[in-house]
This record gives C-alpha cells, structure tokens and sequence, in this order.
C-alpha cells in the first residue's frame, strides 16, 4: 500500500460529525491534486469529493467516506439469503419495540389517555432508534465500513496512467450511513451524464475473500462481459458476479442506472455469503491483499471496456 493509504488507516477512520469530515476533506486535499468538494443543498448538508470530470469520464469508481455511529450488534449482511437479512433487521428492532410496549403500559397505568399514551411510546421509540443507529458516538473503527472503500480509490488513482485518470471519474460519497443521501445529491446533479456512466462502487473491501459483484441490469448490459473477465477468481480470492435479482447489497451505486457493486465477504455453509463487524468496534480487519486484487482488476476492466467500446 501507499503512504496515504497508510496514514487514512493508521489517522482518519473517524469521519462523522461536520468537523471530523472537514479535516479529513482537507487532508485528502492536501493529498490528492484537483480533489474538489461538490456541495449539496437541503439537510443533512453533504459534501462529495470529486477528482476529475464526471460529464466526460468514461467510469466512474466510487467509495462513501462518512462514518457510522458505534453500534451495540453488528450491521449484518447476507446478501444472497434475502430472508435471514430481513429476519435479522426485524431481530434488532425487536428490542425497541418491546420498550415502547412497556412504556404504554406505564403511561396507561399512570392515568395516561390510551392513544396518546400509545403514540407517546412510539415516538420515544422511533427516538431511540435514531440516536441509535445515526446520531450516537461515532464508530473508532471503520476499517472495513468504508475506510477500505476509500483506500481502494487512493490506490487505484496512485497506479493509473495519466490517459487512463483521464478516462475515468473518481467520486467520494458522504452521508451513505444516513441513507445514501449523498449519492442521490450527485446523481441528480449529474443527472444527465450519469444516465448511462457506468458507476463501479466500493463498500467494504477488506474483510474476506470472497468478492461480491452485483450489477444492475443496464450496468450488465453494457460492461457485463468486462466485468466478469476482468474480476476473475484469482488465487484465494473467489469472486462472484450477480445481477439484481440474484443478491441484495444496499450501497450507493442503486441510485445509479448503470450502477455496480464491489464488496467481499465471508462464507459460511449455512448462510452462503456474509458480512459481520460493521458498525461495530471490531471492524478491525484489514487483508491487505484486496486492496491490489482489486486494483489490478479495475485496471484490467478499463482496458477491456475500451476495447469493448
């Protein structure tokens, strides 16, 4: 890896609040010549990180760069079991609901009027679940979710040619953990070229061996053969190429037509594909090894998507 793939490690996993992500932008300035910051209107106010020229690019490779919120359970993810990753959703907010039944039935009991004691609980719950899962203390380690994302770009920027850099477009996302909100700035601000740019998102990258790759239909349309050449198996890492019916992996790139997603996994004979540890402090793995895997195979996807074109 590169120094700044380093120091973003070793430095800057804590990206959340406003400040913690302006110092980090200023940073990766300093880093990386012409990274400019595209900021959107509305609330929560998002700044994306652009290097290069999103109306001309022929690619367009992006990671998110905010952080999430410490978690008390894992962010748990079984893309190609759609059943047990519903199960699980509805498994953590079973809790929260269980404590706006209990506070009803206070309310009740202290002489509180049925409905409103019910509506009461239910705010006080939809409260917690908030603070819960975006607003509390910020996660001290995000190696995987999505430090790696960010790592990834680095890297890739570091290797390419100048012709090839100038080939493609290199997009930072904020505001992914508080609902891909930051993605959907920037597609409807570059509404017209990302129609048909193909979009080749990554999130979470370095915990696993197994490399994920779903595709929208119009993304496999135009890049399927590429993209299946030139993310082959290789060594240890399996790969596996899905389009949207045939695994679920909610990132930035579903608010993108041509859009594609890159993520590794772990495996397990009962749930297939599975991703654990985010959102959690024991979001400490980093494989080294994904990082050039992934890099030489999105050095290779450009060349055979030129050739293609």
């Amino acid at each position: 890896m590169t120094e700044l793939s380093r120091e973003i490690l070793r430095d800057w996993q804590v990206r959340k609040t406003k400040e913690q992500k302006s110092r980090f932008i200023a940073f990766l300035q300093s880093r990386l010549d012409g990274l400019q910051a595209e900021e959107g209107k509305g609330w929560p106010r998002c700044r994306n990180l652009v290097l290069g020229d999103p109306e001309s690019a022929e690619v367009v490779f992006t990671a998110h760069y905010d952080t999430c919120a410490r978690l008390p359970f894992p962010n748990f993810i079984t893309p190609k079991n759609l059943l047990v990753y519903l199960l699980y959703q509805l498994l953590i907010l079973l809790p929260f609901f269980a404590a706006a039944a209990l506070l009803a039935w206070v309310l009740i009991r202290l002489g509180v009027h049925g409905p409103l004691s019910f509506m009461l609980a239910w705010f006080a719950a939809l409260a917690a679940i908030l603070y819960v899962f975006l607003l509390g203390p910020a996660n001290p380690h995000t190696v995987n979710d999505n430090t790696s994302g960010i790592v990834t770009l680095c890297e890739l920027i570091g290797t390419l040619s100048e012709e090839e850099r100038a080939r493609c477009a290199f997009v930072f996302f904020d505001h992914e953990e508080s609902g891909l909100i930051g993605s959907s700035v920037f597609a409807s601000r570059h509404r017209k070229a990302m129609k048909e740019r193909l979009v080749i998102n990554f999130d979470c990258v370095s915990d696993g061996d197994h490399v994920l790759i779903v595709q929208s239909r119009r993304a496999k349309k135009r890049a399927g053969a590429a993209l299946e050449q030139a993310f082959a198996s290789a060594g240890d890492k399996q790969t596996y190429l899905e389009g949207p019916l045939g695994a679920f992996y909610p990132s930035d790139q579903v608010n993108f037509r041509c859009g594609v997603a890159v993520a590794v996994m772990n495996r397990s004979p009962l749930l297939g594909l599975y991703m654990a540890r985010i959102h959690t402090a024991k979001d400490t793995v980093c494989d080294e090894r994904n990082f050039s895997f992934l890099v030489e195979c999105a050095q290779r996807f450009l060349r055979l998507y030129r050739a293609e074109k």
